[in-house]
C-alpha cells in the first residue's frame, strides 16, 4: 500500500475575514518547506464579501446586496465571494509533496470528490461544469458563483454550487474552496444546496462524510491540530500589516 503524505487538519470558529485570509498565509509559511500538507475548515462570523487577488475594490458598487457587508481581498484568484451560509476550506500543498507538482489535479480530485460525497447525502444531481457554449465574454460576472469555468462544480448542469482558486508560492500551492450550503441575504441571486435541493446539509454533516474520501483519493493521512502559537503570531502580523489594511484591500 503507498504511503500516504502527513496532513495537519484544522476545523476553526468563525472569524473576520482579515483573521481568516490571515491564518491560510500563516499556514502557507509554515507548510511551504517539506512534505507535509495541512488542510482547513472554516467560518465567517459575519457574512463577509473576498475580493479575488486581482479585482478592484471599485466594483464592489455592481453588487448592492452586499454594499453593507465587511470586505477582504483573497490571496487566490477568481470572482467575490459572499461567505455566509457556506463551508469554506483551504489546502496547502507542500512543495515537496506530489501534489503540488500536480495542482490541476487537486481541482479535479476535489470537486469530484465532493460530488461523490453529496450524492452520498442526498444530492445526486451535481456534476462537473464541461466546456461552456459558444465565444467567450471577458465581461467576467462580479460573483465568483456567477461565473462558470471548467470543473466548477453545478447543480442540474448549470448552477454552481462550488468551486476553487489557487495560489503558488515557491513551489507551495494554496487552494480555496468554497461550498453554497444555502441562499444568503446579502447575495440573494445566488441559490444554495437546500434552495435548489430542499436538503439542508450543514457543514459539520459535509465534513464528516467529506473526509474519508479526500483523504483516500489525494492519499493523505489526516491528524487533527490546532494552530500553534507561532502560526498564531504570524496570523496576528497578516493581520495589521496586510489583511485589515486599505492598502491591501483597497489600494493594490
Amino acid at each position: 500500500m503507498p504511503l500516504r503524505t502527513p496532513c495537519s487538519l484544522l476545523f476553526d470558529p468563525p472569524g473576520d475575514g482579515a483573521w481568516n485570509m490571515a491564518v491560510d498565509e500563516s499556514l502557507l509559511d509554515a507548510f511551504a518547506e517539506g512534505d507535509r500538507c495541512c488542510w482547513r475548515f472554516y467560518a465567517w462570523r459575519v457574512p463577509t464579501l473576498s475580493l479575488g487577488y486581482f479585482q478592484s475594490i471599485k466594483d464592489r458598487r455592481l453588487h448592492p446586496a452586499s454594499m453593507a457587508c465587511p470586505v477582504v481581498r483573497r490571496a487566490s484568484g477568481g470572482g467575490a465571494i459572499l461567505h455566509d451560509v457556506e463551508l469554506t476550506y483551504s489546502f496547502i500543498a507542500a512543495a515537496g509533496s506530489a501534489l503540488a507538482k500536480q495542482s490541476s489535479r487537486l481541482y479535479d480530485v476535489v470537486h469530484k470528490t465532493l460530488i461523490i460525497t453529496l450524492a452520498q447525502l442526498g444530492v445526486s444531481d451535481a456534476s462537473l461544469f464541461g466546456q461552456p457554449r459558444g465565444g467567450t465574454d471577458d465581461r467576467l460576472p462580479f460573483l465568483c458563483f456567477e461565473r462558470r469555468s471548467p470543473g466548477d462544480v453545478v447543480y442540474g448542469g448549470q448552477t454552481k454550487i462550488a468551486g476553487s482558486a489557487q495560489r503558488r508560492r515557491h513551489g507551495a500551492v494554496l487552494q480555496h474552496g468554497s461550498v453554497l450550503l444555502g441562499r444568503s441575504a446579502a447575495a440573494p441571486e445566488l441559490p444554495g444546496i437546500a434552495d435548489l435541493t430542499g436538503r439542508n446539509v450543514t457543514p459539520g454533516e459535509l465534513v464528516e462524510a467529506w473526509l474519508p474520501r479526500l483523504e483516500e483519493h489525494l492519499g493523505l493521512a489526516f491528524s487533527n491540530r490546532a494552530l500553534d502559537d507561532d502560526q498564531r503570531r504570524r496570523a496576528e502580523r497578516y493581520v495589521e500589516a496586510k489583511y485589515a489594511s486599505d492598502a491591501w484591500t483597497v489600494h493594490r
